[in-house]
Parts: structure tokens; sequence; C-alpha cells
């Protein structure tokens, strides 16, 4: 079994951005020669997450909608004791989730028709990284 690993860095121009990373992984995959396996995409931050769904700017609109309705930004999380403004980006990162596995067949990510990989910010405007991890033969 082969392991390949690489960082991507993000630096958000907005709070909330969702970032399409289909062709940043699909490379990763190839540069790592694993033929058969998987590929851990993981967002390596509290507030950040990915998640695989179609893109298209209506979907993309509506997820972020639905978000702000379950976890929206207002000023009496618990959280905010802390001194951080941010709880309802932990809250979002919860539904959206930290990581995706996609499976690697023939040396290519094997993704369904409309499946493309998402790095979802919800604290953004700092730098901040996600983990690819190929394992495989």
């Amino acid at each position: 079994m082969k392991a390949h690993t690489k960082y991507l860095w993000f630096e958000t121009k907005k709070r909330r951005e969702y970032i399409r990373i289909t062709d940043e992984v699909r490379e990763f995959v190839r540069e790592s020669a694993i033929q058969d396996g998987f590929v851990l995409v993981s967002a390596m931050h509290i507030t950040a997450g990915v998640y695989i769904n179609d893109w298209e700017s209506g979907l993309i609109s509506d997820i972020d909608e639905w978000l702000e309705k379950l976890a929206p930004a207002r000023p009496d999380y618990h959280h905010h004791r802390t001194g951080e403004d941010n709880g309802d980006a932990h809250l979002k990162r919860i539904l959206i989730n930290h990581q995706v596995m996609v499976p690697i067949t023939g040396g290519e990510l094997d993704l369904g028709p409309w499946e493309q990989i998402f790095y979802a910010e919800f604290d953004g405007q700092r730098k901040k990284r996600l983990i690819l991890k190929a394992l495989g033969i």
C-alpha cells in the first residue's frame, strides 16, 4: 500500500465561501500514482468543511441559505462569551461535515456524473488549510 499527502491553503475574501476543488483533488490523485484506493479530503479547521454535490450556482445558494437558517449568525451564542464571534461557523461545519472519502479507480477520481468536491468556508478571511491523503495500490 502507498500513501501520498498534500495540503491546500485557502484565504477567502468573504466570511462564507464555497470553493470547488475537484480539479485540484483530481490532479493530486494523478500525482499520487495510486491506481486503486481512496482519497481523503479533510478541512483542518473547526469552522470549515468539505462536501460533495452538484456544481450549480442556485444549489450553492440554497445550501448557504439552508445553513444560515439552521445556524444563523447571531450575537447570543454561548461560544461568544469566550471573545469569539463565530459560533454559527462551528455549527455550520457540523452540518456540512469536515471531510469526504472518494474512491480512486484506474488512477482517477471515481465520482458520479454530477458530483463535485467543495471546500466550504464559514469563518474566512484568514489562512486555513485542507489535507489531501491518498491511500491505495
